[in-house]
C-alpha cells in the first residue's frame, strides 16, 4: 500500500484551481529491461470531479501506469501530469493532494489498525498532530473498522486490510484518490459499502481514479472509464457512451427455448445462447443497403411458429459487450 506524503522540505502548495484535467498522459510508455513492454503509448485524460474507472484484465499494465502517473516509476518515454503540472518533476508539490492505495495494503502486523493509521499520519509533515486522533477515528469509522481498530493488523482478513489501506488514503481531504483494486478480498456486502463510499467521496468534491478488473464494479460506480488490454489503451470516455456504442442482446423468455433458438437462427440471429426458459442472441444487422432487422418482426416470427413468448426485448449494451466488440476477447467479469 502506498499512501502519498509530502517530503519535509516545506508546506505543500495549494492544489491549483485550473481547467486542466486532474490526470493527463501523452504517449506514456514503459519498457522494462529485457524488452518487456508493459505500457505502450498511452494517452489518458481524467476529468476533474469524475469517478474514473481504469479497466483491464490482470497484467494489462494498469498498476504500472498508475505508478508512472504518480511519479513512482520513470517512464521510458511520454509525459504524465497531475493538476496540470508535469510528473515526476512536480511530485513534491502535488502528491500531498493525492491519496493512493496501490497494489494492496502493506501494514505493520504487530500494530493495531488504529496505531497503523497513527503512524501513517505522523509521517505527513503537513498534518496537524493536535487533530491526529480525531482524523484517525473518522477514517476508521468511514471504512467500517471502528469496532476492530484495536485488533492487530496481522489478524485482519484480506478485506479488512483493504479497508485499512483505504482509511490511510482518507486521513486527510484529498483532491485526487487513486484506488488500485480497492474491493479485492471483500465479500459482496463489503464491495457494496466501498462503492457507496466512492460515490460519497466524489459527491464531496474528490476525483476518484479507480483501477479494477471487474467490469460490473466499474459500470456501477464510475462516470468515465478507460479500457486497457495488453499494455495499450483501447478506448476511453463516459461510461454511458461506451456502453451505448454496442448493440444490445436480444432476450426472449419462453418455455420453448429450443424452438425459439431455431426460429431466431433462421431469421439471422447469431451468437445464440439457450438455457432453461431463456434465449439470447445478437440481432442481425442489415447487409449493404438493407435495413437492420426489426425486433418486432422477430417476435412475430416466433408467434407464427407457435413459440410461447412470455417476454421479449433488447437488453442494453454493457461494458463487457463494448470490450468484446473492441478486442474480440472475453473478460474476467467475476474476478
Amino acid at each position: 500500500m502506498v499512501t502519498q506524503q509530502a517530503e519535509p522540505a516545506g508546506p505543500a502548495e495549494e492544489a491549483p484551481v485550473i481547467e486542466a484535467p486532474v490526470i493527463e498522459a501523452r504517449g506514456l510508455t514503459k519498457r522494462y529491461r529485457g524488452g518487456q513492454l508493459a505500457v505502450d503509448g498511452l494517452d489518458l485524460t481524467v476529468p476533474d470531479g469524475s469517478v474514473f474507472g481504469f479497466l483491464g484484465p490482470n497484467g494489462s499494465g494498469k498498476t504500472t501506469t498508475i505508478r508512472m502517473l504518480l511519479g513512482l516509476v520513470q517512464p521510458t518515454s511520454g509525459t504524465a501530469g497531475l493538476f496540470g503540472r508535469p510528473m515526476p518533476q512536480a511530485a513534491r508539490a502535488m502528491l500531498p493532494h493525492v491519496g493512493a492505495l496501490i497494489e494492496g495494503p502493506a501494514q505493520y502486523g504487530f500494530l493495531s489498525g488504529r496505531d497503523n493509521l497513527v503512524r501513517y499520519d505522523a509521517t505527513d509533515p503537513t498534518a496537524d498532530p493536535r487533530t491526529r486522533s480525531a482524523r484517525v477515528d473518522a477514517a476508521l469509522e468511514r471504512v467500517g473498522l471502528a469496532a476492530a481498530s484495536a485488533k492487530k493488523a496481522k489478524a485482519y482478513s484480506l478485506g479488512m486490510k483493504q479497508r485499512l489501506g483505504i482509511a490511510a488514503a482518507l486521513l486527510r481531504p484529498r483532491r485526487l484518490l487513486v484506488l488500485d483494486e480497492p474491493t479485492n478480498g471483500l465479500d459482496p456486502q463489503g464491495m457494496r459499502e466501498i462503492r457507496a463510499l466512492v460515490r460519497e467521496l466524489a459527491a464531496e468534491g474528490s476525483t476518484v481514479f479507480l483501477s479494477s478488473h471487474l467490469l460490473d464494479e466499474i459500470e456501477q460506480v464510475c462516470t468515465h472509464a478507460a479500457v486497457m488490454a495488453q499494455g495499450r489503451l483501447i478506448v476511453q470516455g463516459p461510461v454511458a457512451e461506451l456502453s451505448a456504442g454496442t448493440r444490445g442482446r436480444l432476450a426472449v423468455t419462453t418455455p420453448d427455448p429450443a424452438d425459439a433458438a431455431r426460429v431466431l437462427r433462421e431469421h439471422g440471429v447469431t451468437g445464440i445462447e439457450a438455457g432453461a426458459g431463456r434465449v439470447t442472441g445478437d440481432l442481425p444487422a442489415g447487409a449493404g443497403e438493407a435495413e437492420p432487422v426489426d425486433p418486432a418482426d422477430l417476435n412475430a416470427a416466433l408467434v407464427r411458429a407457435g413459440v410461447r413468448v412470455r417476454a421479449f426485448g433488447v437488453e442494453r449494451g454493457t461494458l463487457e459487450d463494448a470490450f468484446v466488440a473492441l478486442t474480440g476477447e472475453g473478460f474476467d467479469v467475476a474476478g
